[in-house]
């Protein structure tokens, strides 16, 4: 089946997707509750195993962290169901529990959830205005032809494995969030949240480091902090930066192919799959974010029609994902640079002989 055909199929056996996937979309006080004490206790309770390891070994300290980022991200999946109000059906205790979540993660609630939510509503359209927001950066294969030397460069050193994972997590956690860099229509409520969301955290860190010791707050709280951040990165490249992703200018994008074909299903251990949520049933999340976390396997296994059209991707098949480079129009899929320059050398080739 051509990929065409595979599109107008799933075009045809979603018409009715708001209805199918509705009934996965009830929040429930109990699942929630309950998420909230086996997500939070552990955290503290590590937390807490970690300020004591701090008068014996660093590292034993730094070891418990990478534990304790896992939790971490469990803690952000909470605030970001919050954040598409999809966690409880009472919407004052979605903000509530969603502004507690971010002085844990560091990321503002309201900002970092209006960021997120337009990324829903427009992921895989290729406008340079668009693109960009609430995901990673991608050039297109005309693009970095067009390119300068300069921004080639650029690119080419934020592509970098390094940099992706572990430098741009620090700088989006520790600049890109504490400042409005986007501004849409009628946001100036969002941005006044989030300068008052940045002054109610940084005064919590303060007192806690006062009372806790500045040196052991810092260093317990900034490496789990620090290991989240590369494990968040990973996770939101894996779902949206493989091969096949779909990717189309406005006038042709639809959503929900958009939805199931530009999200992976991250296919992961048990217990890696509950440490973050259950967020690898990517393409359920985006074609219905008011489901929470703790209902997207249910719906999943229900309607498991979809794996015929989605990419799953496990573990060790992601590491490969970190390759893809460029999105070829053309070929409708993720390039490497590699196969970049073989085309350009072919390219010139033909051009000469031509």
């Amino acid at each position: 089946m051509s990929n065409q055909q595979q599109n107008d199929e799933l075009r045809q056996r979603l018409q009715n997707w708001p209805t199918l996937f509705q009934k996965y979309a009830q929040a429930s006080t109990q699942k929630a509750v309950f998420q909230i004490i086996s997500t939070f206790l552990p955290y503290l309770g590590l937390w807490a195993l970690m300020y004591w390891s701090t008068f014996y070994s660093w590292w034993i300290t730094f070891g418990l962290a990478a534990i304790n980022a896992l939790f971490l991200v469990r803690i952000f999946i909470i605030q970001h169901d919050c954040g598409h109000r999809s966690f409880l059906q009472n919407q004052l205790a979605n903000k509530i529990i969603g502004w507690v979540c971010s002085f844990f993660s560091t990321i503002p609630y309201s900002y970092w959830a209006g960021v997120h939510n337009y990324h829903h509503g427009h992921s895989g359209q290729l406008e340079i205005e668009i693109r960009d927001i609430g995901d990673l950066k991608v050039m297109t294969v005309k693009e970095f032809r067009e390119a300068t030397p300069l921004q080639r460069f650029g690119y080419r050193i934020y592509r970098m494995p390094i940099v992706t994972f572990v430098i741009a997590p620090i700088i989006y956690l520790s600049f890109y969030n504490r400042i409005p860099l986007v501004n849409l229509s009628g946001w100036k409520k969002i941005h006044t949240q989030l300068h008052l969301n940045n002054l109610a955290m940084l005064a919590f860190y303060l007192l806690l480091g006062w009372l806790l010791g500045w040196q052991r707050f810092f260093f317990i709280q900034l490496s789990i902090v620090f290991l989240f951040g590369i494990i968040a990165m990973w996770f939101f490249y894996v779902q949206h930066q493989h091969e096949e992703a779909y990717k189309e200018w406005k006038d042709k994008w639809e959503y929900a192919l958009s939805a199931v074909k530009g999200s992976t299903y991250y296919k992961l251990p048990r217990i890696m799959q509950w440490l973050t949520g259950n967020i690898g049933f990517h393409h359920i999340h985006h074609l219905n974010s008011k489901i929470p976390n703790y209902n997207l396997e249910r719906c999943a296994k229900d309607n498991a029609f979809l794996d015929q059209y989605i990419t799953t991707v496990t573990f060790w098949e992601s590491l490969k994902l970190m390759h893809n480079k460029l999105w070829c129009e053309e070929k409708k899929r993720m390039i490497t640079f590699i196969e970049f320059y073989h085309r350009e050398y072919v390219r010139g080739l033909q051009m000469q002989r031509a």
